[in-house]
């Protein structure tokens, strides 16, 4: 099976490729440099339309939105458990747990950068840092509640829901947003000492320097 990541440093591409450290898979990086616009090129824009990364090529096949390609990959090597297959209440809180990271915790992050730097200047509006900072902390509250005292949000194992959750607490500290629940400020260390994150960072700072 050959499978290619499009992506660029310390974007959502870095969800898929801790993943894939962590499954163990073998795959290349082909870098998409935001900052010349390449995702906006003709050539990228065929394999991903809206513009976006991360998008993964695997056997002919594209796939976009990082929740969906993590989903998939998970399924070429089901025996990591990465998504609980033992107990469809488990599967079930998996993904309760993968949306809560996108339409919860991502959001409010997002549309702080969307307003600050995504957006063309006309459309920004910086009022809307406020809002999405309480949101965040709103989350950010639930979050801690859910994980309780537990080494991960599915309790002893970890999951690709740790790997989406935890890049969204990553990003939260890269846009200056306060953590101080001590029960997520240790989650998050558990989560930046994997192994397998140090190696898809690696292979993303390898990728900018080719």
């Amino acid at each position: 099976m050959s499978l290619t990541v499009y992506g660029y440093p310390n974007t959502r591409t870095l969800r898929v490729t801790w993943l894939l450290e962590e499954l163990g898979l073998d795959y290349s990086f082909q870098l998409v440099d935001l900052m010349k616009g390449e995702a906006r090129q003709t050539s990228f824009l065929e394999l991903n339309a809206g513009g976006k990364v991360p998008a993964i090529r695997v056997d002919g096949g594209i796939i976009t939105e990082s929740l969906a390609i993590m989903n998939y990959l998970c399924t070429l090597k089901p025996e990591a458990e990465l998504i609980p297959t033992y107990s469809a209440f488990r599967r079930a809180q998996y993904d309760q747990w993968s949306v809560f990271a996108i339409a919860e915790l991502e959001q409010p992050l997002w549309t702080i950068g969307k307003h600050k730097f995504a957006l063309p200047k006309d459309y920004r509006v910086r009022e809307m840092e406020a809002t999405s900072v309480y949101e965040f902390q709103v989350a950010l509250d639930l979050l801690s509640k859910g994980l309780g005292q537990q080494d991960y949000i599915l309790g002893d194992s970890f999951s690709a829901a740790d790997i989406l959750l935890g890049h969204c607490l990553f990003w939260g500290m890269s846009f200056g947003q306060s953590i101080e629940q001590e029960n997520l400020k240790a989650y998050i260390g558990r989560l930046g000492v994997r192994p397998a994150l140090g190696l898809a960072r690696q292979k993303e700072k390898q990728a900018m320097s080719d």
